[in-house]
């Protein structure tokens, strides 16, 4: 995954002037029509939910054809809002995609790129995030992006020709490495996950430079973050829910898969700072399923992510995405929070995960959900218990504080008794805050 950019916004292979059109089949004014309209769809819908908040951001969104950089897929995937997975491994994994538009968005609203600026970016990936960057820091701004794969590196490039951008470095590397060539950048963006800032994005950022990574944080809880220098470190200027593929090379961060069923339709994503055992968690789902509900609610649209990432940083093993598919949730292996599953826990042999149910109206006749914990294993219901108090103690002392992430030149102490948490890291330790 990733943005590559370019200086110039010309696209002619968008509009087709009069003078040629006589040249032009009528199957392919077709298409660019179609393509046109589909375009305009998602960015009109991106623009109404305030996804898009800026001139410059619409423009470019508007702007690129993200068709041109997704070659063969069909129109109507090229412009849903949704993830498009561009490269798998030799075991069948996905290590590469067009990011779903509304993260494009959202990243880029965060990264408040201006006119003239140099831009870094993690993670070539099709180039189609290039494209819009290009178009807002225009003729005068230069924009570097590097990937560790070759193929997707010369796709990258073939791709902004093809849209008829310019202004791009496309570079085959270590992304963590960065680029130093190109420095100081005023923007960093990585399109990949990271589980720590690599010493590099913060040596070649200009001292009033911003950095936008999607740092994981701890297990499966992970937050694009918008940092800015300050006297005792970098500091964020907010945060938002994003997960993205992790990044490969020097800072790999791989996770593996933990498979629950002999159907192989319940699975745990596992990463490298948690200890889960396969041969433990045999079977635990078919052990007794003990269910706790914690008197805490959400209404129908609120995010559960700040819980989420209390639990993640609380928990011993922190929070990891128990991926079900339909068939377990109709033979009642599973009764996950969401159709996709839900975040999980696990302890030794046992394993606790989050569920919900629908609460009583309110007087005014809205509807809220009350989360739940579902226990398995010879200690399932002692996990249940100790996740569900969590859950209780974040509502009751946390929930309406602000969360706050630091990357500290010096060493900082950690007190989770008062909701600071210190997140280790080889180099860059990170603390999380609620304040």
């Amino acid at each position: 995954m990733g943005i590559v950019v370019v200086r110039s916004a010309r696209r002619s292979i968008v509009s087709i002037p009069e003078s040629t059109s006589a040249r032009v089949s009528v199957g392919r004014v077709t298409t660019l029509r179609e393509a046109s309209d589909l375009r305009t769809d998602l960015i009109d819908e991106l623009c109404a939910e305030k996804i898009i908040r800026t001139p410059g951001v619409e423009a470019a969104m508007r702007g690129t054809p993200r068709h041109l950089f997704l070659p063969g897929v069909p129109l109507e995937q090229a412009y849903a809002d949704e993830p498009v997975y561009t490269k798998t491994d030799t075991r069948g994994t996905s290590i590469s995609a067009a990011s779903q538009p509304r993260i494009v968005a959202m990243m880029l609203e965060q990264l408040d790129v201006r006119p003239g600026q140099r831009i870094m970016e993690a993670g070539a990936g099709t180039g189609y995030n290039a494209a819009l960057l290009a178009a807002v820091v225009g003729d005068s701004g230069r924009v570097v992006t590097i990937d560790v794969d070759e193929d997707l590196v010369e796709g990258a490039r073939k791709h902004l020709a093809t849209a008829g951008v310019a202004n791009v470095d496309v570079v085959h590397g270590d992304a963590a490495l960065g680029h130093p060539e190109g420095a100081p950048y005023d923007r960093i963006i990585a399109a990949v996950g990271a589980y720590e800032t690599p010493t590099a994005w913060l040596k070649q950022l200009a001292p009033d430079g911003r950095l936008v990574v999607p740092l994981r944080l701890r297990g499966a809880a992970s937050r694009s973050i918008i940092f800015e220098r300050y006297d005792g470190g970098w500091r964020d200027q907010g945060s938002e829910l994003a997960v993205f593929m992790p990044l490969r090379g020097i800072g790999d961060d791989a996770r593996r898969i933990v498979v629950l069923t002999p159907e192989q339709d319940v699975i745990l994503q596992v990463h490298r700072d948690q200890q889960v055992g396969a041969t433990e968690l045999a079977g635990v789902l078919e052990t007794e399923r003990r269910k706790i509900w914690t008197d805490v609610f959400f209404s129908r649209m609120e995010p559960y992510e700040w819980m989420d990432l209390w639990l993640a940083c609380r928990l011993d093993s922190a929070i990891m995405r128990m991926n079900v598919q339909p068939t377990a949730i109709q033979r009642g292996a599973v009764a996950p929070m969401f159709q996709w599953g839900a975040m999980a826990t696990t302890r030794g042999a046992d394993i606790a995960y989050l569920t919900t149910r629908l609460a009583l109206a309110r007087p005014d006749g809205s509807r809220r959900y009350e989360v739940g914990v579902i226990g398995h294993g010879p200690n399932g219901r002692d996990l249940a218990h100790h996740v569900s108090e969590e859950i209780r103690t974040w509502h009751a002392s946390y929930r309406s504080r602000r969360v706050c992430f630091e990357i500290p030149d010096a060493h900082a102490e950690a007190d989770p008794s008062v909701g600071r948490f210190l997140l280790a890291r080889p180099h860059h330790p990170i603390t999380v805050a609620w304040q």
